[in-house]
């Protein structure tokens, strides 16, 4: 409780030092995050967490019975940093009976070291397996992508992976608001901030007993509004209108995207007291391993979304529940994960030797818990014509 108390006491001191912008920039200005080290966090998330993994079974079963038969098989990877969740659907594809299919991965990522690492690696056992394969980087961020890039081609089968993407793009959707209101003008917002900010202390009462928020959030949290999704919801359409045959999507199932700091700030300390409450029970408290991914992964996500308002705020993690919705109104239908890929999910559980974790199935979904409290949900989806 020390630990995770720490680091949403810097997010709120970071909060109140944003009222004076020059030296907030001063303090932040020499904090620089290594591509390197971005590499290292994930993995070690990846290592002393199961959520990924699960997903990863999960998502390679679902692709594997979608393309059953299908020749030609493109995957697009909105999150490409882990070759072992394609090396293992490599494995899978070479045992086919009917032979593996000619198989073309297009990773998306904005570091250039983390796709050329990704595709000498798959390149690699592909060749291994003798398997017919191509890698195409797009070198981009979500937010900007460039769809054409994709290179989606005629009478290839297509499968699309979302592994802890989509949510940064409700950020998105800020910026859409601002600039169709003149209410919400960057010298307006600055203007209400300067009025409700004139003293540190009176910032945090005012934050701390009203659960108010300077922002102008509130058309972009809870419920899932057409004024509010304009660029989240033209990017799931651009999916949809790939027409692809799976696409799994894995999220944080957390609470984080309410219009008001309280409700923000209640919702994000019970779901990271939990996900350190994970840790506790399988790491040593002197392990580097779980500082760093305490300091450079939840505390910088905490950081997000307590201390950010605006497009600065990618952390909007929302429920299960909200993506269903979003996701069905932009023409997606769900597709049940099915019963062999809940089973080996639960048996990887089962071999994990930690007995906190749970696995439920909600609407033919999985939400991995933590004792009762749900943490990732994993759907599959397809184009509705």
């Amino acid at each position: 409780m020390q630990r995770i108390a720490a680091y949403f006491t810097e997010a709120l001191a970071d909060r109140m030092l944003k009222a004076w912008p020059g030296l907030h920039r001063a303090l932040n200005s020499t904090k620089m995050v290594m591509v390197s080290e971005e590499i290292l966090v994930k993995k070690l998330f990846l290592e002393l967490f199961p959520f990924l993994k699960v997903a990863y079974i999960l998502t390679n079963q679902a692709i594997v019975e979608a393309m059953e038969g299908e020749k030609m098989v493109h995957i697009v990877d909105l999150n490409a940093t882990e070759p072992m969740q394609w090396i293992a659907l490599l494995q899978v594809l070479s045992a086919r009976p009917e032979g593996p299919p000619h198989l073309r991965i297009t990773g998306v990522h904005q570091h250039k070291e983390i796709l050329d690492q990704m595709a000498h690696k798959l390149t690699e056992e592909a060749e291994k397996l003798d398997i017919p394969f191509q890698f195409n980087p797009v070198y981009s961020k979500l937010g900007n992508l460039d769809f054409d890039k994709l290179r989606v081609k005629t009478g290839e089968a297509l499968a699309i992976s979302s592994s802890l993407q989509l949510h940064s793009l409700l950020a998105l959707d800020d910026e859409a608001l601002r600039r169709k209101s003149p209410l919400l003008s960057k010298n307006s917002l600055q203007k209400t901030l300067l009025m409700n900010q004139s003293m540190s202390g009176d910032l945090f009462e005012k934050n701390m007993v009203n659960g108010y928020s300077p922002s102008s959030d509130s058309a972009s949290s809870s419920p899932v509004s057409l004024t509010a999704s304009i660029n989240s919801e033209s990017f799931l359409n651009a999916l949809w209108g790939l027409s692809p045959k799976i696409m799994v999507v894995t999220e944080q199932d957390f609470n984080h995207n309410g219009s008001t700091l309280m409700e923000r700030l209640l919702e994000s300390l019970y779901s990271y007291a939990a996900l350190f409450d994970c840790l506790e029970s399988t790491s040593s408290r002197a392990s580097l391993e779980r500082f760093k991914v305490e300091k450079m992964l939840f505390g910088e996500e905490i950081k997000n979304i307590i201390a950010c308002e605006g497009a600065e705020r990618k952390e909007r993690h929302e429920k299960l529940d909200k993506w269903f919705r979003r996701l069905d109104s932009s023409g997606f239908g769900n597709v049940p994960l099915s019963y062999f890929g809940m089973l080996q999910a639960r048996r990887f559980l089962q071999t994990y030797g930690c007995e906190g974790y749970r696995i439920k199935e909600e609407n033919g979904c999985v939400v991995i818990c933590w004792q009762d409290r749900s943490l990732y949900s994993i759907s599959a989806w397809r184009s509705r014509k």
